[in-house]
């Protein structure tokens, strides 16, 4: 069914709602089309599903579309507020932090799932959080945002540690260790863009804490996980242990090079790691540290991951029946995925296979892809809002004030007025 709440009331007055579940897509009963960016990793899984559907329905097909992110975005403000939800496709992917902001702001492009087979419990509830609203699932989750902790094994052993002693760890250990081995090596542990806040975003997450409240409102000011990521983040870097720089590539570039020991960073950063082939087998993942001082720290959190979303002109029930036998309900399709483009499964018994289970002998022969399912289990759900962009966004322009000399009341405060101002 598709999401009433926000309808423009032309259409709720005369009983009229957007395109629903009896769509054609293409003009054809079997045909799905579906918008989702990356060959290499999204559309490649889509084909791959395609397959795996067909085994039981062989007149079935996909037309995929690909579509960047961002134009994915903007086509779908476009068609909502022209209201040509006929424009739609049957499926889209849509990025995890940005799924309550489209599914708040513009409800009539969605389509639930409550009437589908999917076991939504199979998946972590801190992922299947970002696209439910109202106790209601209007997402599907895909690959796996879950963050670890990627060590250098043989930096480690130069300065007398092992990958054990930055497992289950606080972050004030973490800077201790990091220190020493900085001292002893020359190497810092860790690189990040100068000006982000991801490193931030993670460890408020790993807390169970958000940049807002239940009601979404904004709790950048006295928010004391904020102010305790914050402090961390600025020991990190005056340390030494945090190495900052200017741009996407330079932060691969940090890893490559061995600039660094190591990353915090979502699961999907394994690829780049993994692409200096010399490296192989000086590499180890663990969690990650947690905060100090705070009752709802865990060493879990996430960054990035997508799920896919019916829309309001979908043919609801062959859409949902494809998604619940392919990405919410095949260990085929994940196992095929899986070594070939590093996408991770948010569906828990995906890490149950074998090929899950396998040792990888870059990551010192550790089977570190059913560990991170694991770990994915663990992570805290956080309130992401509708203006989650927009207050990250401001919370790292507040960073960038406080690295460089500024009170952090006073940035943290203006960083509030301007989402406020935003919200407005």
């Amino acid at each position: 069914m598709a999401l009433a709440v926000g309808l423009p009331a032309a259409l709720l007055l005369s009983g009229c709602t957007p395109s629903s579940g009896d769509s054609e897509s293409g003009g054809d009963d079997n045909t799905l089309t579906v918008w989702a960016w990356d060959p290499a990793f999204n559309i490649y899984a889509l084909e791959e599903a395609e397959k795996v559907y067909q085994q039981d329905h062989p007149d079935f097909k996909l037309d995929i579309v690909e579509v960047p992110w961002d134009d994915l975005q903007t086509k779908l403000t476009t068609i909502a507020q022209a209201q040509t939800f006929d424009e739609l496709p049957d499926i889209f992917l849509m990025q995890n932090n940005a799924f309550q902001k489209n599914g708040l702001n513009y409800p009539d492009l969605f389509s639930d799932f409550a009437d589908s087979d999917i076991d939504f419990s199979e998946f972590p509830e801190a992922v299947t959080a970002y696209s439910t609203i109202d106790d209601v699932n209007y997402g599907v989750p895909f690959d796996s945002g879950t963050a670890v902790t990627a060590l250098r094994t043989d930096v480690l052993e130069q300065a007398g540690y092992t990958i054990d002693d930055f497992t289950d760890i606080t972050w004030d250990e973490f800077i201790t260790k990091g220190e020493d081995i900085l001292a002893k090596t020359g190497q810092p542990l860790l690189s990040g863009q100068a000006g982000s806040a991801d490193q931030i975003m993670m460890m408020l997450q790993s807390a169970g804490a958000s940049l807002f409240d239940d009601e979404g409102n904004p709790t950048i000011v006295d928010n004391d996980a904020l102010l305790a990521a914050i402090d961390v983040y600025t020991r990190l870097v005056e340390s030494g242990v945090f190495l900052e720089v200017n741009s996407w590539d330079e932060y691969i570039g940090t890893l490559a090079n061995s600039t660094v020991a190591g990353t915090s960073q979502g699961v999907w950063i394994v690829g780049s790691i993994q692409s200096t082939a010399d490296q192989s087998g000086k590499w180890a993942i663990t969690n990650v540290p947690k905060l100090e001082g705070l009752d709802d720290a865990t060493n879990y959190t996430a960054n990035g991951g997508s799920s896919w979303a019916l829309s309001s002109n979908a043919n609801v029930e062959l859409a949902s029946d494809f998604l619940a036998a392919t990405f919410a309900g095949s260990t085929d399709l994940y196992d095929t995925i899986l070594p070939a483009s590093g996408a991770v499964a948010n569906w828990i018994p995906a890490g149950d296979s074998d090929v899950y289970a396998e040792p990888i002998e870059f990551f010192g022969g550790d089977a570190i892809f059913s560990k991170v399912v694991e770990y994915g289990g663990h992570v805290p759900s956080n309130n992401t809002g509708a203006y989650y962009y927009e207050g990250r966004d401001a919370v790292s322009a507040a960073i960038t004030q406080i690295m460089g000399g500024a009170d952090p009341a006073t940035a943290l405060g203006e960083a509030q007025a301007n989402v406020e101002f935003a919200m407005e």
